[in-house]
């Protein structure tokens, strides 16, 4: 096919290759009758492929070397036929090139693969005879099951157990007869593959229908004594492959003493649909242990099946604290509406651990229902439960409920009311910010106007809020604002950011009010970028009390040290500070700056400060740890001359040992390096 096609596409014609697609699937469907209508024909490989085929055989019977002939076996295993059966099988006593000759062999469809590998098995030994044994249980060579029956008994546990296991795969009621005849006097080292084996025979019995002969097989294994892995394994079996028997199985079951079987038997059930399966399990519920309880309570959870609700309504009430919290998970992952009652009772709960899971159920519940059930409660006369659907509602993301929060924001109960704009804060965004300004804007105790502002700061700062339009809403509010509003309208205005509102806090210093001018200082002195580091500046060079010059200080200086700003430009900032620090607090928020710029010239500006007994300690770890990134560097041998004479000094007063140490070791690092230039 593949020559006439190509006889086709001539480079005279370009109209052949307009017909190519079409003459393609002409040659396909040609092919495909052909392999229909005679079969002994599709068999035939072709001309080229005998020839290769031939070759590699002649490579196997050749003395060439080991690797060719791996090569050509795993070729052949992919082109062989009967004809290169023998030559592979002559291969299968070399102990190195006999799994190679398996390889080959696996893949041919010709029944003297499976004669020749009968007859291994008679000729075979040790680990030669195992690999054999594996490839006749994947070819499934039901003819082999007399000589593999034998060698189930063979002294070799290798030989036996690879032999169990390729009955397996065959697979027949002959290959189980014959293991489970050797099952009861098996060596405990083979009784594993043993049953590996009859577990095969079992799948294969019961996917072609033979589900009796299956459950028997199951049956035998349950009642042997194995590892708890054979007996799960086999309860599963027993229980999935017993049809109408299975539930009664499964019950039984639920009830053993054993809590390996117990298991089985629940993991079990996840794989039986229907309500009966679910009440049966539910049924047990009452008279099993705790720690059995909640297994099962878990499996109903997940079969989300409202068969099982009145027995998960009864453990969410009563019973142990464990039992109670894994009934009301379930209760949230069965998601029906007729859960809420429960669920509601039990936000009442006097154990915070039980209230508190039943509020997470009630949060997690699907549809509208349960929103409306929330808000029934938040509109009761119970404070508690208020606050717990204010907490539902935010939970629930549900928007719809915001102009209640605003209600309640008026509750006579101060609780309600933070509660409430907290809320809002945490629901709401730019379209609540008039709002919540008119709140702001009442007369309120200072637990409601801290409430109030952090609720504004909230719905500023989301992420899809235009701070624009946030500052231009804050500025408009300030003139008529009262000095406690007007600070916190300040405050909100630092969160927000921008270089309007930098503006308008800056332009607030000058405020007569003593209380508004401390709060716009504290607002520039924690703003949250450099943009406000010149007025920072200005206002510590004029500040009239020596709070505002340090609050001005400790901010203009945090930016300084802010390692994504420039070095030359954290150093020049620097520069203009250490005209203004005086006392010992200020010179070492200085040091604390200068210790993250790693320049020479940053060391140069702490040297004076190792004079001072109130900073040196501060001053020298600062040095110490410049030092240590320069000698780090790439221009190491370049700066190596300007760290020897700080280093000596830092060794000289420093009173800790440690960094004296270091100092001393750097400063030795620094004079090789410069007598190595």
């Amino acid at each position: 096919m593949h020559s006439f096609k190509s006889e086709l596409r001539t480079p005279n014609s370009e109209a052949s290759f307009r017909i190519s697609g079409f003459m393609e699937n002409l040659a396909l469907m040609a092919a495909l009758l052909l392999a229909c209508v005679a079969p002994s024909y599709a068999k035939s490989p072709p001309p080229a492929a005998n020839e290769q085929m031939n070759k590699l055989v002649a490579v196997l019977k050749s003395d060439a070397p080991q690797k060719e002939k791996a090569d050509a076996c795993r070729e052949l295993a992919r082109i062989g036929n009967k004809d290169a059966v023998a030559p592979l099988a002559a291969l299968l006593p070399d102990e190195k090139l006999s799994h190679m000759a398996r390889y080959g062999l696996e893949t041919i469809p010709s029944p003297a693969v499976d004669k020749a590998l009968r007859q291994a098995l008679g000729n075979l030994q040790g680990n030669l005879l195992v690999g054999v044994i594996g490839s006749v249980g994947v070819r499934r060579d039901a003819k082999a099951i007399k000589p593999l029956t034998k060698l189930l008994h063979d002294s070799n546990p290798d030989v036996a157990q690879a032999s169990a296991r390729a009955l397996g795969k065959i697979g027949n009621a002959s290959a189980a007869k014959a293991i489970q005849a050797a099952l009861p006097d098996v060596p405990a080292g083979n009784q594993v593959a043993f049953c590996e084996g009859l577990f095969r025979c079992a799948e294969t019995l019961a996917a072609k229908g033979n589900r009796k002969e299956a459950a028997a097989i199951y049956d035998r294994l349950c009642a042997i004594q194995a590892p708890h892995q054979i007996r799960t394994a086999a309860l599963r079996g027993a229980i999935l492959t017993g049809q109408k028997a299975g539930l009664p199985l499964l019950v039984k079951s639920l009830r053993n003493d054993d809590y390996a079987l117990f298991a089985a038997a629940v993991r079990t059930s996840q794989e039986m649909p229907g309500p009966d399966v679910t009440r049966g399990l539910a049924a047990e519920l009452g008279s099993v242990s705790a720690d059995k309880q909640i297994l099962l309570i878990l499996a109903l959870g997940q079969r989300a099946d409202d068969a099982a609700l009145p027995a998960l309504f009864a453990a969410a009430r009563d019973g142990g604290q464990p039992v109670r919290l894994a009934a009301i998970r379930a209760l949230a992952e069965i998601g029906v509406p007729s859960v809420l009652p429960v669920l509601s009772e039990l936000l009442g709960a006097p154990d915070k651990e039980i209230a508190l899971a039943a509020q997470e159920s009630l949060a997690a519940l699907p549809g509208k229902e349960v929103d409306a059930a929330i808000m029934v409660m938040f509109a009761s006369n119970d404070a508690t439960r208020r606050i717990t659907a204010m907490e539902l509602i935010v939970r629930r993301r549900m928007t719809s409920a915001i102009p209640a929060l605003f209600g309640a924001a008026g509750d006579p109960d101060v609780k309600i009311r933070i509660a409430a704009v907290k809320r809002v804060g945490e629901l709401g965004g730019l379209g609540e910010m008039p709002a919540l300004l008119d709140l702001l804007a009442t007369g309120a105790s200072a637990e409601d106007l801290e409430a109030r502002e952090q609720a504004l700061i909230a719905v500023s700062v989301k992420p899809n809020s235009n701070r624009g339009s946030c500052v231009e809403k804050l500025e408009a509010r300030l003139p008529q604002a009262q000095p406690a509003q007007k600070c916190a309208l300040l405050r909100v205005l630092g969160a927000v950011g921008g270089p309007s509102a930098l503006k308008t806090v800056r332009a607030a210093v000058g405020d007569s009010n003593a209380e508004v001018h401390a709060a716009a200082i504290r607002v520039l002195g924690g703003w949250n970028n450099a943009e406000a580091a010149p007025d920072l500046i200005e206002l510590a060079q004029t500040a009239n009390n020596a709070t505002d010059k340090m609050i001005c200080l400790r901010g203009f200086l945090g930016f300084a040290g802010q390692t994504e700003l420039p070095n030359d430009k954290r150093l020049s900032m620097c520069r203009q500070a250490a005209g203004l620090v005086q006392k010992d607090d200020e010179k070492k928020l200085l040091l604390a700056a200068l210790g993250s710029i790693n320049t020479p010239e940053a060391l140069d500006q702490i040297k004076p400060y190792l004079d001072d007994a109130a900073t040196k300690e501060e001053a020298a770890t600062a040095s110490v740890n410049i030092a240590e990134k320069l000698l780090q560097g790439s221009d190491s041998a370049k700066v190596a001359p300007k760290l020897i004479e700080p280093l000596d000094k830092v060794a000289q007063v420093t009173a800790n040992t440690d960094l004296a140490n270091r100092a001393k070791k750097l400063a030795e690092q620094a004079r090789g390096k410069t007598s190595a230039k």
